[in-house]
């Protein structure tokens, strides 16, 4: 279909937004009136008709993007992509939750399950409205959407991904076992500092990072999956606000994406006032506020998940050595349907008593089982936040965090009557024997999950004297008796944002605005200071450095010493670590997490690091890094320094899932590229991989001041529809290029003023 056929065709199908639609399953008529920036304001006369509304609506904006959602995490991409798909159907049906269906319902809250089929049943709802006007990718990829089951919102995927440590664990162990304990531990640090020892009986040479993830990567390939690392949130109390009442900023990030990760809605009914951003295709908002209280989340990397190395018999790989006996694996045989294909392919999953066997290698009578919270009741990404929502005070917001098993958050809080907080909320083993940074053996019982800790037990603070702020570093206090994690994000956003709120004076909207957009580097800052330490032999190298060292490290969109920050950063990661690792560990130790390693190495250099003479060679690996860099500037901008602007290098473009299988399809579905700032270092995280494109970033902002709710502030991008000639497809892109905000209106009177389309949902 030729593009403008396509847009024509898109603008024919797009979901009705006024009038009046009557529908069977709703009890009494909802309201539903969208304001100017698309954020559906659903107004219900009782709990049902909401979350069946929100269904419906979410279904309006997102269908596409939610029905590939759903087949992701319950294992049915291959019924529309055809034999590529089996692989990431046969992950996301190896971690599917086995469980009590019970017990799983009711750890979320006891309304739970009512509350996911009322929102299901709303996604039917449209899909049976609709007929044959669907949304025009279907069209395109010739299927149509299937049903949904409240069950489909219990799915594992997006958490298993998110959490990290297992997939870390098998790269430590090859690590030791390329350059020994000693050095694994100068280049990988664990935080707080650990001896990071392979645990007694485990063999290095079992452990094969490429084929115990490769189930995992292929899953994953389908949708640019990312952990958050990035997001920011703080909290400021009342003393240091204008307004005299607490202000809470917070910015989820993730992988960007085309329609975004994240949904605005605000939902009302009788129990229910609560507004802000949560995804498409699960009830409730995940982050926000309510009548009474804010909240705010960024992971906080807890350790939630083990890699166990099984022993498997050599006469029959389904059994495996629990001490002195050998237990037969749980097996459970599936199918999948595969496009194109008259047969089903089979499966079979097997099980170990701790968890998924995610790879086997039979030649070495090994198997590679999963333990995770995910495999817990409870252990579906942000369902529970249908108990935060509902939270009136500090200690409700304690209470219903007690569900929240995944992922780890650092929520932060603040209510109306000035109080503020932070609670590390997370199911949280405690381990037996093991630090969590390795594979375990699996088959001597040492090395067992113990118990989970308590809500009393979590690391939280409770109204500090000024402020809290988490940027996905280490924040545990010095004194706190459990081992929760040794591996996070680089501290330099929290450094910098801490800098920006012990600042003199008092707060407002304004300020948080400026900055969760601040876009200096604290490393950038460091390594100016390095660029005083040398001098570059030929002209242009040493102007380029004198310009690096009155550097102040701010990534602005025109900052000319960006491009030549990034190229030497790169080459400076690439020099310091390859003496060292294999290039199949580069990205192990050399990725963002490498540079708070590398700089003190270079500030201070030593043998371990640099050789017999290290002040020497530190000095030779600035200046010819350096010169590379300058080099690779000039091949990328120009040989006119005066010309180089950060933004050139550094853009985004939100890909559209269909762009990626027709590259015709970009203009009409793709948006970008666009110049940004920042990097994955600033506040203004706008994390890149080479060669600079942005791949992850704020996938929401919000802004309140406890004072007036009104006056809440929230960005996201491109827009609310995932429809591509929707006047909400991208509507947002240039308040959020503009590093601006739209108003979060929570109000009825605010949102009748703003009012721009109305829609009355009506029963039969």
């Amino acid at each position: 279909m030729p593009n403008d056929e396509l847009k024509e065709r898109s603008r024919q199908v797009l979901a009705q937004l006024d009038g009046e639609i009557t529908l069977d399953g709703l009890g009494e008529p909802v309201e539903v009136i969208r304001d100017r920036w698309g954020v559906p304001h659903i107004y219900a006369q009782n709990q049902h008709d909401l979350f069946f509304a929100q269904g419906f609506i979410a279904a309006q904006d997102r269908l596409f993007q939610i029905d590939l959602w759903r087949r992701m995490a319950v294992g049915e991409m291959a019924e529309i992509e055809g034999s590529a798909g089996i692989e990431a159907d046969r992950f996301a049906r190896l971690v599917k939750y086995r469980g009590d269906l019970d017990e799983e319902w009711q750890s979320y809250s006891p309304d739970t399950q009512d509350i996911a089929t009322s929102f299901t049943d709303g996604i039917n709802a449209y899909i049976d409205h609709i007929g044959d006007r669907l949304p025009i990718e279907f069209e395109e990829l010739n299927y149509r959407p299937q049903k949904w089951e409240p069950a489909d919102c219990l799915g594992r995927m997006s958490g298993v991904v998110m959490s990290r440590n297992f997939q870390l664990e098998p790269q430590r162990a090859k690590l030791v076992a390329e350059v020994g304990i000693e050095k694994a531990r100068m280049l990988a640090p664990a935080d707080p500092p650990l001896d990071c020892e392979p645990p007694d009986g485990l063999n290095l040479d079992d452990i094969d990072p490429a084929k115990i993830l490769a189930g995992l990567n292929a899953a994953t390939a389908a949708r640019p999956f990312s952990r958050d690392d990035g997001s920011n949130n703080w909290v400021i109390n009342a003393a240091r606000s204008e307004s005299g009442k607490p202000l809470l900023a917070s910015d989820p990030h993730r992988a960007i994406e085309l329609p975004s990760l994240r949904y605005l809605v605000h939902l009302n009914a009788p129990g229910w006032n609560v507004i802000g951003s949560g995804e498409p295709a699960l009830p409730g908002v995940a982050c926000g506020h309510n009548e009474r209280i804010a909240w705010g989340f960024t992971i906080i990397c807890t350790d939630q998940a083990d890699l166990y190395v099984e022993e498997t018999h050599p006469d029959d790989p389904t059994r495996y050595r629990v001490g002195d006996d050998w237990e037969p694996m749980e097996i459970i045989q599936e199918q999948i349907t595969v496009r194109g294909s008259n047969q089903p392919v089979e499966l079979e999953l097997r099980y170990t008593r701790h968890g998924p066997v995610i790879h086997q290698d039979e030649s070495r009578n090994r198997a590679f089982a999963l333990r995770w919270v995910g495999g817990e009741a409870g252990g579906a990404a942000y369902l529970a936040s249908l108990a935060v929502d509902r939270a009136n005070n500090w200690e409700e917001f304690r209470d219903s965090l007690k569900r929240w098993k995944m992922p780890s958050e650092n929520m932060v809080y603040a209510d109306i009557d000035g109080n503020i907080g932070w609670v590390a909320a997370a199911m949280t083993p405690v381990r037996d024997n093991s630090d969590g940074l390795f594979p375990v053996p699996g088959a001597d019982g040492n090395h067992e999950w113990q118990r989970f800790l308590d809500i009393d037990e979590l690391p939280q603070i409770f109204n500090p004297p000024d402020h809290i702020a988490t940027a996905n570093h280490n924040i545990l206090p010095d004194d706190y008796p459990h081992a929760i994690a040794y591996e996070w994000a680089p501290n330099y956003r929290y450094h910098r944002i801490l800098e920006r709120l012990q600042t003199p004076g008092k707060f407002t909207l304004d300020d948080m605005q400026s900055i969760q957009h601040d876009s200096v580097s604290l490393a950038g800052r460091e390594l100016a200071q390095l660029a005083g330490q040398f001098t570059c032999d030929d002209d242009d190298s040493e102007t380029c450095r004198q310009m690096f060292a009155d550097w102040d490290g701010e990534l602005s969109r025109d900052s000319r010493v960006g491009p030549l920050y990034a190229f030497w950063l790169e080459a400076l990661l690439q020099e310091c670590f390859s003496r060292h690792v294999s290039t199949e560990l580069m990205p192990f130790v050399a990725g963002q997490r490498g540079i708070p390693v590398m700089l003190p190495a270079l500030r201070e250099p030593t043998a371990e690091w640099f050789g017999d003479d290290p002040t020497a060679e530190r000095n030779r690996i600035l200046r010819e890094t350096l010169e590379q860099a300058v080099a690779e500037t000039k091949t990328a901008l120009g040989a006119d320094m005066a010309i180089w602007r950060w933004d050139r290098l550094h853009t985004v473009t939100f890909h559209h899932a269909l762009s990626a299988r027709d590259a015709e399809r970009a203009d009409t579905f793709n948006r970008g590229p666009i110049g940004q700032a920042g990097d994955g270092l600033c506040p203004n995280a706008t994390r890149y991989e080479t060669p600079f494109g942005q791949i992850s970033g704020a996938s929401y902002r919000h802004l309140f001041d406890l004072a007036d709710w009104d006056s809440g502030l929230a960005t996201s991008a491109p827009g609310q529809s995932g429809q591509p000639e929707s006047e909400h497809y991208d509507d947002l892109l240039e308040l959020w290029q503009r590093d601006e905000y739209f108003p979060l209106l929570y109000s009825r009177e605010a949102v009748e003023e703003a009012a721009s389309h109305r829609l009355q949902l009506k029963p039969k």
